[in-house]
């Protein structure tokens, strides 16, 4: 499994969003093939520990997988895997990264939004539905959402600090909703409350609304330890749509 440790990098966008940046799925049971449009960025040389993958995502149409800008630089070419368990050798499909625009650090609204156009479309998994625009304005404070994704599955600490885990395998967990504004939602991933969510390495990843395939939103940030609240940016605004419809149809 892999062990890593809160690094500058991360700390240096936790500072600029106030809330540290988001990963893996904790509190969560492995998905297995229950949302197969799931995929993850795999990276180009093996961690120390053995992993790959370093970041979420969906696959939206057949040619494009949508993630969160902070993965990865612009025009850049990357890999995506779909496995549920990734190991060396499983297969990967080849994309070009397109960040918004519009991407920045600005806390009300980051434009924190990606999508990898694949080289070639997917012909065996369907793609994930988007929402209709303006949907989650006023969600029910009961509302639960499914976040799902390769990142860390438990944060242990030791005397040199907190350490996370991670091991490749895509993971899920459900959270209730805490608050919404125009462009975030705040989910509770409070255990304590029966809630999983988010850790470092579940960034892009999505949040799907209930129990249902619409992928409300994606998985950007949290609170640094990855205990209580996953913090995601809204699909359904006038923002995320004017950056998709450039790459996919929307409802």
């Amino acid at each position: 499994m892999r062990k890593v440790r809160l690094t500058t990098a991360f700390a240096a966008l936790a500072t600029a969003l106030m809330v540290g940046s988001a990963g893996a799925i904790t509190d969560g049971v492995a998905d297995g093939n229950s949302h197969p449009s799931v995929g993850g960025l795999v990276n180009d040389t093996q961690y120390s520990d053995g992993t790959w993958l370093y970041c979420s995502g969906t696959l939206i149409s057949p040619t494009v997988f949508l993630t969160a800008a902070h993965c990865g630089d612009d025009n850049t070419r990357v890999r995506v895997t779909f496995d549920p368990a990734y190991q060396a050798g499983d297969p990967i499909f080849s994309g070009t990264f397109h960040a918004d625009p519009l991407y920045s650090h600005v806390q009300s609204d980051p434009h924190d939004i990606a999508v990898v156009t694949l080289d070639k479309p997917i012909k065996n998994i369907q793609p994930s539905a988007l929402p209709a625009a303006g949907s989650l304005s006023k969600l029910s404070g009961t509302q639960t959402f499914t976040p799902v994704g390769y990142g860390a599955y438990d944060v242990v600490n030791g005397p040199g600090g907190k350490t996370y885990l991670y091991d490749d395998v895509r993971m899920v967990a459900v959270g209730t909703l805490n608050s919404i504004n125009p462009n975030w939602l705040r989910i509770s991933m409070n255990s304590a409350h029966g809630d999983g969510g988010t850790c470092y390495g579940d960034s892009g990843g999505p949040n799907f609304l209930g129990s249902s395939t619409v992928l409300a939103a994606i998985t950007i940030t949290g609170d640094a330890v990855c205990r209580a609240t996953n913090v995601v940016y809204r699909l359904d605004t006038p923002a995320a749509r004017t950056f998709l419809a450039t790459f996919v149809n929307l409802p």
